[in-house]
């Protein structure tokens, strides 16, 4: 849509495609049009005739966004230009206070963003956009409209200023934010909260509309003032409760007046909901203030002041019943015990009362659990620290949680139990289905759980005891109704997870051998249900007590069965007159003892066979339920891991009858119906892995075990490459090679010794893999068929444990590479025939193909088991090939892309670095376009965030340097039989003298990252530099003067001085010993600069970028 902008009409409609339209066509037009608005010179004349003309408020809108655009450019506009502008939209948004609110948002925006990239621009002494705050205040002594405006640029302004613009330096931001927040933050906040005072200190008109809009202004002014960034930690929001606030110690005065709490817990019982929320979430940031701005008397007179105010909420619950204020009350009370210490909170007067009432409050939250589910876990973690610190608490004052943890857990368990009839009879959603939730909580349960376990166990067995038997009964009874029987089910599963939940309770908390007992006592009744359940299968079966059952097994695993082996197989075989052993042994068998009478289980030999038959039983009848298997088989690798528990599990039946019967025939899961989606088969593998560990205990040298073992999978090959050379049945092949790609690689993963892996490869070569690459050739537009064969060829190609360093006489490993070369160019050549994809496609159809097929070059290619060098000497072109597919795959990525994908810059990355550290001789040969193209990867993954694409981009950086600077030192000094080398070397150094900006923004980008930014591998960066300043001087002179000449002159002599220490004693070589003595200066070099640096920030920051 070409752009001919001849009226307001015209414009108009654009907004209208642009916000409001439907057809996605029109709306993709609209954009490409306002990209060439923004680009065109009339931008800033449509702007205001949008503005002053426009009949909507999305052409408004339209303004504020180009506008937005416009000044948010790396290249800014010149300052005259910006003042007008930001002169302009305020004259405008004062003379029409009653424009749309997104309108006034949006504008504002962009007086805050012309704030923020001018705070250190100077004019006649001036910072000239640093008046900002004495424009606001003319807006206040306006009307309540304008009143509202002047608050709302505040509030903008404080959020710009934290905001973090990843594409622009960090430091840049940092040196603003730190200014504002030191010059501006601190009377932005005393004035909010004078405006809030002034609110609370006359009558409240909560009808008035605009009088409302105003106080909720206010309030999120407080909340961006104290959610602010203080020191630039950038913390994780998703790690909400523990987060400290780091208030200035400048502020100290405001948050040790009392009256700046009452505020707020004044405000939060006088304004309506949507109010008093936005008052809690502001206490929620007070009671999260760092503990060293106070002192120790200080700190317990605040701590008392917000538990005064917790008790005065609970008191007068109300405003509880709203969702908002119940969350954020909720997340009040985390944070009160994230930041104190339970020995401070017992000491406060109203520590008993208001432990009491947050219990109360706990118990009832907990039986409301259809209220506000999410705001539960804030509440559980309160109670989770505070048992978890009983051990801890040296004060003599009372804790009272031994009176209070078991109500709660009591009303978890409870609640819980009754929830289930009215999920099933209202058909509700399930708790039980959100598992990621259910295991959270119980996680933080199980701590609180262990608190006077045994009112908590005792419980337990009561509702255990007569579900089960009420459960037998519907069993046995002939018109058991279905909703009765859904909701017993329902309620055994709650009660299986919550027994798996006690007993996992242990690592948790001190125990005894009593604890131990009641573990043994809760475990016979899971243990006997298990029994019923599987005698009963396929009919008696239910997916939600099996998914149960398996958290139970798992918890039980990691307390009583993992590390705990050894100790416990010596001392669970005694007899009565026997001495007892190690105490801390002797108590594990306590949960034995129960068991061994009604169970017959005497120690963790008979719980691995019990795990075993449970695991075998759920792949025999659970074969078309994915979770079931999924999570069966995540057991059962776990428990595969160790030797010890892998020398008893060989001896069990279970596992033998596994071992030698891996067919869909006995594990249906293992088929290839139409019934399992693709996706399914991704378990094979974990199978796989584990059935392979066990198999190795005693494999040996036994080749014809091996040969048994893989049985299963011989006949599969075979029935492929019969039905492949019939040209039949292709679907029926395309599964089965999907599954023994699958299969294979978990046999892979889990062979770590030579002679193992000898035997895995001499079953595949020469006969079967062939067939894969047949495959490849076939499906190569289906990534469900190609990815799992190239993760098997990624698989095989790792040498761990020296696996793949065959003898010296067997030629498997050149044998191996060839292979791999095939299967990497042919999907290289086929994936490149595709043509363009789409966004959305570009990835699972392209991308990730080849990041596998990088990530196994790289392994082939630092697997020390190739002779490299062998290929050329014999004529054998499969090296060059496969560097060849390397080249066409990467120029088919964009650099962009090659960032983006996090898998495929982490293969890619790493793989540069191994064929610039072994193989100069083909960077060198690369055509000029292509050794940019790559020159150019490394220039921009140098500053991603990434710091494993980061160090490999500078260890590759590294080597092409040294490669160069080695080859102008010896330079004319090689005897003839070099010939070869110092071509190759002449050819690079020629194209760095055609390009020599390629060389120079590196090192710009270096010494910015070491000035300025948060470098975090340092080392790594300090060993490319030094190259780049030998090959360089003059430019890095150039460099020196221009961060040197940016500076105040105080500064100038200190920056010359870091300067100088930096190359002293550096010596003109790339010897290891002048290296590190460079990294060593580096290091001081950037703590003097830093130190030098951190000003009274009064002038911006100078970038060594070359771009700007």
């Amino acid at each position: 849509m070409a752009l001919h902008f001849q009226s307001l009409a015209e414009l108009e409609v654009l907004c209208t495609h642009l916000y409001i339209g439907t057809d996605l066509t029109q709306r993709i037009e609209a954009e490409k049009a306002l990209l060439e608005l923004i680009d065109s010179p009339e931008c800033l004349s449509k702007c205001q005739l949008l503005l002053e003309q426009g009949t909507t408020s999305y052409a408004q809108l339209l303004a504020a966004t180009c506008l937005s655009k416009l000044v948010s450019r790396v290249s800014p506009l010149p300052v005259e230009q910006r003042i007008d502008i930001r002169n302009y939209i305020l004259n405008y948004v004062a003379s029409q206070p009653k424009l749309a609110p997104f309108v006034i948002q949006a504008l504002i925006q962009v007086i805050a963003k012309i704030t923020k990239s001018g705070w250190f621009e100077v004019q006649k002494d001036q910072f000239i956009f640093r008046e900002i705050t004495a424009d606001v205040k003319k807006f206040l002594q306006g009307t309540v409209e304008h009143c509202i405006i002047g608050v709302i640029i505040l509030s903008e302004l404080t959020q710009e200023m934290n905001l973090v613009d990843y594409s622009r330096p960090s430091a840049k931001h940092r040196k603003i934010a730190t200014s504002f927040r030191d010059t501006s933050l601190k009377d932005i906040l005393v004035l909010a909260c004078s405006l809030l005072k002034e609110v609370l200190a006359k009558p409240l008109n909560l009808q008035d509309q605009s009088q409302q809009n105003l106080v909720m202004q206010v309030l999120k002014l407080v909340l961006n003032c104290l959610n602010f960034d203080f020191i630039g930690s950038s913390a994780d929001e998703s790690a909400d409760d523990l987060c400290t606030v780091q208030i200035p110690t400048t502020w100290r005065t405001i948050f040790l007046e009392p009256e700046t709490l009452d505020l707020f817990f004044n405000l939060y019982h006088s304004l309506p909901p949507l109010l008093s929320q936005l008052a809690l979430s502001c206490l929620v940031q007070f009671a999260s203030t760092r503990r060293s701005l106070f002192s120790s008397p200080e700190r317990a007179k605040y701590l008392g002041n917000l538990i005064k105010g917790v008790k005065r909420i609970l008191e007068n619950p109300q405003g509880l019943s709203d969702p908002g204020n119940y969350h954020e009350f909720c997340r009040f009370l985390a944070r009160l015990k994230t930041n104190y210490q339970l020995g401070e909170l017992v000491m406060v007067k109203e520590y008993p009362e208001v432990i009491r009432l947050i219990a109360n409050f706990t118990i009832t939250s907990l039986q409301h659990w259809e209220f506000a589910p999410n705001s539960v876990h804030y509440l559980l973690t309160l109670w989770q620290r505070m048992v978890a610190s009983v051990p801890f608490v040296k004060s003599t004052e009372p804790h009272l949680l031994d009176t209070y943890a078991p109500e709660i857990t009591k009303a978890f368990i409870t609640s819980r139990l009754e929830s289930v009839a009215i999920v099933v009879r209202d058909n509700l959603d399930d708790p039980l289905d959100d598992t990621a939730t259910v295991f959270q909580q119980l996680e933080q349960l199980c701590t609180v759980s262990r608190c006077d376990y045994e009112k908590t166990c005792t419980l337990l067995i009561q509702l255990f005891d007569q579900n089960a038997q009420n459960y037998q009964k519907l069993l046995h009874s002939a018109s058991g109704a279905t909703v009765d029987m859904a909701i017993q089910e329902g309620r055994l599963a709650w009660l299986v997870y919550l027994v798996g939940t006690v007993v996992g309770g242990r690592l948790t908390y001190t125990s005894t051998d009593e604890h131990d007992a009641m573990d043994g006592e809760l475990s016979c009744r899971v243990f006997q249900l298990i029994s019923l359940m599987d005698t009963g299968l396929p009919q008696c079966s239910n997916e939600k007590i099996e998914l149960a059952v398996l958290w139970f097994l798992d918890q039980f695993r990691k307390t009583y069965v993992g590390d705990q082996l050894q100790r416990t197989s010596k001392v669970v075989r005694l007899r009565s007159g026997e001495s007892r052993g190690p105490e801390k042994a002797w108590r594990i068998v306590k949960v034995y003892a129960r068991m061994s009478e009604v169970l017959g289980i005497t120690d963790d030999s008979h719980v691995l066979e019990t795990f075993m038959t449970k695991i075998v039983t759920n792949l025999k009848y659970w074969g078309r339920c994915e979770p079931v298997i999924s999570r069966t088989l995540q057991f059962l690798s776990d428990i595969s891991v160790g030797y010890i528990l892998l020398k008893k599990l060989v001896k069990i039946d279970a596992v033998k009858f596994m071992l030698k019967n891996h067919t869909s025939e006995h594990f249906p899961f293992l088929g290839i119906s139409d019934n399992y989606s693709l996706s399914d088969f991704r378990c094979r593998t974990t199978f796989y892995t584990a059935l392979t560990r066990l198999l190795m205990v005693d494999l040996g040298e036994d080749e014809d075990e091996f040969e048994n073992f893989m049985l299963p999978l011989t006949v599969s090959f075979e029935t492929v490459l019969q039905i492949f050379n019939n040209n039949f049945k292709q679907e029926d092949v395309k599964r089965m090679l999907i599954g023994l790609a699958r299969d294979l690689r978990g046999i892979a993963f889990a062979l770590n010794t030579k002679t193992s892996y000898t035997m895995l490869f001499d079953w595949m070569y020469p006969t079967y893999l062939p067939i894969l690459q047949r495959a490849i050739e076939r499906w190569h537009g289906e990534p469900p068929c190609t990815t799992p064969i190239l993760k098997l060829m990624a698989e095989l190609m790792q040498n761990r444990s020296q696996r793949l360093n065959f003898d010296v006489s067997s030629p498997n490993g050149i044998l191996l590479f060839r292979e791999a070369s095939k299967m990497i160019c042919t999907y290289g050549n086929q994936i490149l025939s595709l043509g363009s994809l789409s966004k959305d496609q570009i990835y699972p159809m392209k991308l990730k193909g080849i990041s596998i097929c990088y990530s196994a070059l790289k392994s082939a290619l630092c697997g020390n088991y190739v002779s490299f060098g062998v290929f050329k000497l014999y004529g054998d072109n499969h090296f060059d090939n496969v560097l060849q597919a390397f080249v066409k795959m990467l120029l088919s990525v964009s650099h962009s892309d090659l960032l983006q994908y996090r898998k495929l810059s982490q293969s890619y990355y790493p793989l540069l670095e191994c064929l610039t550290q072994d193989h100069m001789s083909f960077i060198t040969n690369l055509e000029p376009a292509v050794l940019l193209y790559v020159l150019t990867s490394i220039s921009e993954g140098l500053t991603t965030l990434d710091t494993v694409v980061s160090s490999s981009c500078c260890t590759s950086l590294d080597y092409i340097v040294t490669y160069l600077f080695k080859h102008i030192a010896k330079e004319g000094k090689k005897p003839l039989r070099y010939r070869e080398a110092a071509q190759a070397g002449q050819r690079l150094l020629h194209f760095m003298q055609q390009n020599p900006d390629v060389l120079q923004q590196m090192m710009s980008v270096l010494m910015n990252t070491i000035v300025f930014e948060d470098c975090r591998n340092q080392w790594s960066v300090s060993r490319p530099l030094l190259g780049l300043i030998l090959l360089n001087e003059k430019y890095f002179s150039e460099l020196r003067a221009s961060l040197i000449n940016s500076q105040p002159l105080p500064k100038q002599e200190v920056l010359a001085q870091c300067f100088r220490s930096l190359m002293e004693g550096v010596e003109q070589n790339l010897s290891i010993k002048n290296r590190d003595r460079f990294t060593q200066n580096l290091s001081v070099f950037r703590r003097d600069v830093a130190e030098a640096l951190r000003s009274d920030g009064s002038t911006e920051p100078c970038s060594l970028d070359m771009m700007s």
